[in-house]
């Protein structure tokens, strides 16, 4: 910046100053062009926050539009083309109904009818990818230029139209110090940033039936959107109906109980101490032995050896199923496993996440994963038996967290 540069650039600040702090008194502009600047100002705070809600109108899922943003991120980073668009919870419900509906089979009312209903909210899904593109396009496209054209062009003027006058002010409060050529030539500096700002602005307010026509286009879009969700909802209860009609009107099928299966509960036990819930043909029933006394312990057998093969069978034989079930059980030594030690990042899965686009990790619940990078606010990346991506924080329970 040259020397006249800084200089002109120290009296617009030693005027800022002094309005400020000392309370001196600037120009004041006349109360027309205040009140447009006022309408201008409305209008570019509304124009922003308008494209704002009506992206959140269109897509209300806000984890949906953080993970299309970090998608759409990493395919500018990779060079790709752009990542995948918003997926309609019409879609997501469609899918699932279809799903579960081809499980049950063509014989299940119930799962024709969720084929039905499946395949109606998929037609839904793309309705609204319609609207959502001709909103996009008519609508929110034409907004978002308005405000990087128009409205900061206008910024600059006052911008620059707020500089002159500070520099006007700061020679006029001089004027016995500097001459009438140097303090005539700061005046009509200001007053041609004002005109342009005004004329700029005049220009804006006076055009506002484009807008309108933004509004018309985006009420025309919502008009189409309902008309043929409407057409496809009428079809669907048509076709329900009928089907509930067809159900109605078939006999009813009767419930014919099998036989009962018949099990023998006789129980041997092997020389090796293990239960068998058949004998095998030809075995010998073993010789009961006396009961015991009311003071004689259990484990006491009539040969006088408390491991004797045919004793603990003879005992046993007269227990019933459910507490020798219980017996075997218990014998069964109990094997205890140690979690791995978590000496690095690592979180658990709350639920199973099924990783819809390229990237992403898939997991069930209950796995540990380890971590490896927090992407944003939204995601992290790790790994699971080998494999890499990212998945959603919500997904999970951090266990031990990633460095700082």
């Amino acid at each position: 910046m040259s020397v006249a540069g800084l200089k002109k650039q120290f009296h617009k600040a030693t005027q800022r100053v002094s309005e400020k702090v000392g309370g001196a008194e600037g120009t004041k502009l006349d109360d027309d062009f205040t009140e447009m600047e006022k309408r201008v100002d409305t209008t570019a705070r509304a124009v922003m926050d308008i494209i704002t809600k009506t992206t959140e109108y269109l897509q209300p899922n806000p984890a949906t539009r953080a993970k299309m943003s970090m998608m759409n991120s990493m395919s500018r980073i990779r060079g790709q083309e752009k990542g995948p668009g918003y997926t309609q919870t019409e879609v997501i419900l469609g899918e699932a109904m279809q799903k579960f509906g081809r499980e049950l089979g063509e014989e299940s009312n119930f799962g024709l009818a969720l084929i039905d209903v499946g395949e109606a909210m998929r037609e839904l899904g793309e309705v609204k990818d319609a609207l959502d593109m001709e909103v996009k396009q008519n609508f929110v496209d034409p907004l978002q230029n308005l405000h990087d054209k128009d409205l900061r062009e206008i910024q600059h003027h006052l911008k620059k139209l707020e500089g002159r006058r500070l520099d006007f002010d700061y020679k006029k409060k001089r004027q016995g110090k500097l001459t009438d050529d140097e303090l005539k030539q700061a005046l009509e500096k200001f007053d041609d940033s004002k005109e342009v700002a005004e004329q700029s602005m005049f220009h804006l307010l006076e055009s506002d039936i484009e807008q309108v026509s933004q509004l018309a286009a985006l009420v025309h879009a919502q008009v189409e959107y309902h008309t043929r969700a409407a057409e496809i909802l009428t079809q669907l209860t048509s076709k329900i109906d009928e089907r509930i009609k067809d159900t109605s009107t078939k006999p009813r099928k009767e419930f014919v109980p099998k036989p009962r299966t018949s099990m023998d509960f006789s129980i041997n036990l092997s020389q090796n101490g293990g239960v068998h819930s058949a004998r095998s043909p030809g075995s010998r029933s073993p010789a009961r032995s006396p009961a015991r006394s009311p003071g004689e312990p259990f484990t006491s057998f009539s040969c006088g050896y408390s491991a004797c093969n045919q004793c603990v069978e003879s005992h046993l034989l007269r227990l019933p199923l459910l507490t020798l079930l219980l017996f075997v059980y218990l014998s069964e030594p109990l094997s205890s496993s140690s979690p791995a030690p978590m000496d690095q990042p690592c979180c658990r899965a709350l639920y199973d996440f099924d990783p819809e686009n390229e990237g992403e990790l898939g997991f069930k619940e209950g796995d540990i994963i380890t971590l490896t990078n927090k992407i944003d606010d939204n995601w992290y990346e790790g790994m699971l038996q080998g494999n890499s991506g990212f998945f959603p924080i919500n997904y999970v329970d951090i266990l031990v967290p990633l460095p700082h």
